[in-house]
């Protein structure tokens, strides 16, 4: 059981490092999408170099990845909730840090929404029908992305706190959330983050 679960994060973190806008990019214009606009690799980056129904096909991509890896988990080990949850933060890691492109991924946000959709699918509608609504009114994906990874787990702690592995995972998501978008917080902070629709913002 221990091997199988340990096989089965390893294989979340390969899975994860597919970085779907990267090859996207590559394929559709021969361009390295870390190269160019904001150096992202991930949806919105590849909305900005391709266009929307690229980027909007990257999000999704990105967020089924998550699904796909908590399936494969979900079989090799027998529904483990502790290596499902360990996947769950193992293939947002590769996403973030993928090992097929030199480490350098994007924000995590889209394949953080497959994974908690997998683990805590109506806290995370909640948290996204929010997200949206913020996003919406501020123009700010970024916040819209923090209020999201953040709200997710204080839902469950409230609601279903005896969840445990998808509490846990989805704190630790949080913070990788909080981490990746760091220079997005002092942004935010001094007023300077840019908003939906400016030609080189980037969040997922």
């Amino acid at each position: 059981m221990v091997l199988w679960s340990i096989l089965g994060i390893v294989i979340a973190y390969l899975i994860g490092s597919i970085s779907t806008s990267t090859i996207v990019v590559r394929l559709v214009s021969g361009k390295d999408i870390r190269h160019h606009g904001s150096g992202n690799a991930g949806a919105t980056n590849t909305l900005r170099m391709l266009g929307t129904k690229w980027g909007i096909a990257v999000l999704i991509v990105d967020a089924v990845k998550g699904m796909i890896a908590l399936w494969v988990v979900y079989g090799l080990a027998h529904a483990n909730p502790v290596a499902l949850a360990l996947s769950a933060i193992a293939v947002v890691v590769g996403h973030n840090w993928p090992i097929f492109f030199g480490f350098r991924g994007g924000k995590g946000i889209a394949t953080t929404i497959g994974v908690l959709l997998w683990m805590a699918p109506l806290m995370t509608i909640i948290a996204g029908i929010l997200c949206l609504i913020v996003i919406a009114l501020t123009r700010y994906v970024s916040l819209g992305s923090l209020i999201l990874t953040i709200l997710i787990p204080i839902l469950l702690g409230v609601f279903t706190p005896s969840h445990e592995s998808a509490l846990w995972a989805s704190i630790v998501l949080a913070l990788l959330s909080i981490y990746r978008h760091r220079e997005n917080v002092v942004r935010l902070l001094s007023g300077k983050e840019r908003k939906l629709f400016d030609k080189t913002s980037d969040h997922f």
